[in-house]
């Protein structure tokens, strides 16, 4: 008997024996949903639950019906949309992978306490390349 538990931290998703079953290591929050949608992003198309669970079926031990509550999870979210295809439905993303990790930066911007000592910092472990990239971003925003 398998216990399906997903992947942690690199490496750390192989099975261990644990008495009369095997049991895989625990996924880390939100990784099934980043796993499908990163399946979803690479596609840049339309795939039913079929097809998601084809492509993540090397890397993710994952039952069919896991993907298809995963996708409808992501759907009910906002995060994907969705359309009838024959007896099912085929989903896509409702933003792209740049769009999605803007909002998680700003989420995470927001639960600072000091928004911009955090954003300083954030600032600072940028690159050369990088911060002359978002002063180009900020200049064109500031003009009209």
């Amino acid at each position: 008997m398998a216990i399906w538990a997903g992947h942690g931290e690199e490496g750390d998703d192989a099975p261990f024996n644990k008495g009369s079953h095997t049991v895989l290591r625990r996924a880390a929050p939100g990784s099934l949903e980043q796993a499908v949608l990163e399946v979803l992003w690479d596609h840049g198309g339309w795939l039913t639950p079929g097809e998601v669970h084809e492509r993540l079926d090397g890397a993710h031990p994952l039952g069919y019906t896991t993907v298809m509550t995963v996708l409808v999870r992501l759907w009910r979210k906002g995060r994907l949309e969705r359309q009838k295809a024959g007896r099912a439905f085929a989903y896509r993303p409702s933003s792209s992978r740049e769009q999605s990790v803007a909002e998680r930066m700003e989420a995470i911007l927001a639960a600072a306490a000091d928004r911009p000592t955090a954003l300083g910092h954030f600032v600072e472990r940028l690159d050369a390349a990088e911060r002359a990239q978002l002063q180009r971003l900020l200049g064109a925003r500031r003009k009209p």
